[in-house]
């Protein structure tokens, strides 16, 4: 969105709130844009989530320290929350942010997957 052409036309409030917008779901905007993962990348995350989230959240994802992550108990948080706690873990809980060694994207796939249950059948 182009807010500078829009602004002359608009009150500061709507621009500023506009800003705000634009700042929070532009990644989303551009996560289309990024190539695929390739198969061999999507092995290797299964791998991660399965040796690495699997030692708090169990080697099935039925839990231990952390919580399930099997899709009834995920219900109710949609993939953009899941993503987010992902890169940027959780406040004062053993969850560390993964944005160091994951992008937006592997994110995103890795909350789907949960989601879907997909990584709880690795996982066995």
């Amino acid at each position: 969105m182009n807010i500078a052409r829009l602004k002359p036309h608009l009150s500061p409030s709507l621009v500023a709130v506009l800003a705000i917008a634009n700042i929070i779901f532009s990644p989303m905007s551009h996560a289309s844009d990024k190539k695929p993962l390739t198969d061999e990348r999507k092995a290797q995350l299964t791998h991660i989530v399965k040796q690495d989230c699997g030692s708090c959240h169990g080697m099935t994802l039925k839990g231990g320290l952390g919580p399930a992550l099997l899709p009834e108990n995920l219900e109710g948080k949609n993939e953009l929350f899941l993503q987010y706690t992902i890169l940027h873990g959780r406040t004062s809980t053993a969850m560390p942010p993964w944005k160091s060694l994951l992008t937006e994207q592997e994110a995103l796939w890795i909350a789907e997957q949960l989601k879907q249950g997909a990584m709880a059948e690795k996982a066995n």
